[in-house]
């Protein structure tokens, strides 16, 4: 449990999982999303990926503008492809880009309050799989699952590639 979600994932943010992690998101090696979505099908639990759709942490737009695509989204997609879940890109973030790496707990969910939210007119799944590259704190998918919650999920757990130990 991160952020009250069930969240899992596969491999500890660290070494080779990091560099992965990194060249995805700062180098647009996009293509590397599918590696990781294969490593995590081939290890989250059965229950994880049953009748869910999956759903991208999304990014602050000056963020996505400035990258070109949002890594979570590319890692959804990938899972997407192996699974035949459906995607939900159903969620926005406003706001101004706080980057969260190396902020403190208590900072991590402040920061994240109330910026994530559900897209008007969007399609919200009942039953809702988060994915995002790393999990950390866990505010992030605490913030995602507050907003599909409100728009009527009843069901929400979440799924990275990567999650940072000792967090």
């Amino acid at each position: 449990m991160l952020g009250g979600v069930e969240t899992w994932a596969p491999v500890a943010y660290a070494g080779p999982a990091r560099d992965l992690v990194s060249a995805l998101k700062f180098r647009s090696a996009t293509r590397l999303a599918d590696a990781m979505a294969a490593q995590i099908v081939a290890r989250a639990p059965e229950r994880l990926l049953e009748d869910a759709s999956l759903v991208p942490v999304p990014l602050y737009p000056a963020r996505l503008r400035r990258r070109g695509f949002n890594q979570a989204e590319r890692l959804a997609t990938a899972l997407a492809r192996r699974t035949g879940l459906p995607m939900a890109d159903c969620l926005g973030r406003r706001g101004r880009a706080g980057g969260q790496v190396g902020r403190g707990r208590v900072d991590r969910a402040v920061a994240v309050r109330e910026v994530v939210s559900a897209r008007p007119g969007a399609w919200i799944p009942e039953r809702a799989l988060v994915v995002d590259d790393v999990a950390t704190t866990g505010a992030t998918l605490a913030a995602c699952a507050v907003a599909l919650r409100s728009a009527g999920a009843r069901q929400i757990a979440a799924v990275a590639y990567a999650r940072t130990p000792g967090r």
